[in-house]
């Protein structure tokens, strides 16, 4: 037998691309360098691109990075982080990459691009602390580029929709999506429609 949950809003929402979407895939550890091929996200067992859902909460709820949460949240935030985490969640796990309604593949690096897939190497060098340069690769599609996916907003006394539609439009160019955010991965909202 199946519990039914009542008091539970689904939205089928699409965000479009206004910059580039900068990736860099955590390894697991912090010794391990990836080649910048691994540093994306892709379906599995393809060589599409997605963002990983988790990578949308992060968005919303992230804790140690910049966050609609913490933004919006003020002394409270980690009350709003853990009310994200409760009472939203975002399908499917793995959201495909789209470019005019056709999905992103992946075809390989030559000089440091992928022509087809609209992809280049970034190079820059930051500074760490006491001055210490660290060089960094990471790739970066080009625009445009879109997902669109399914929230769903369990009913509850911190977080309703209109927060979150807020906290879309504004995190879209304050925060965006992916890594170096706020400079990469700036979206606007394209679609906000309730699931019926």
């Amino acid at each position: 037998m199946q519990t039914q949950v009542r008091d539970v809003t689904k939205i089928t929402i699409t965000l479009d691309g206004l910059t580039g979407l900068m990736f860099d895939r955590y390894a697991g550890d912090n010794k391990t360098q990836l080649p910048n091929e691994a540093k994306m996200y892709f379906l599995p067992k393809t060589q599409q691109l997605c963002l990983p859902a988790l990578n949308l909460m992060s968005f919303l709820s992230a804790r140690n990075t910049t966050s609609i949460a913490k933004g919006l949240g003020g002394k409270q935030y980690s009350g709003l982080c853990d009310a994200m985490l409760s009472y939203v969640s975002i399908t499917p796990d793995y959201i495909p990459i789209m470019r005019d309604g056709k999905p992103i593949v992946f075809n390989g690096f030559i000089d440091g691009r992928d022509e087809l897939a609209g992809i280049y190497i970034h190079k820059a060098v930051a500074r760490l602390p006491k001055g210490i340069p660290n060089p960094k690769e990471r790739p970066v599609l080009e625009l445009p580029w879109s997902i669109t996916f399914t929230l769903t907003l369990f009913k509850n006394s911190v977080v309703d929709e209109t927060f979150l539609k807020t906290a879309f439009l504004q995190g879209g160019l304050s925060i965006g999506l992916g890594t170096f955010r706020g400079v990469f991965g700036k979206f606007v909202v394209a679609q906000w429609e309730h699931v019926k």
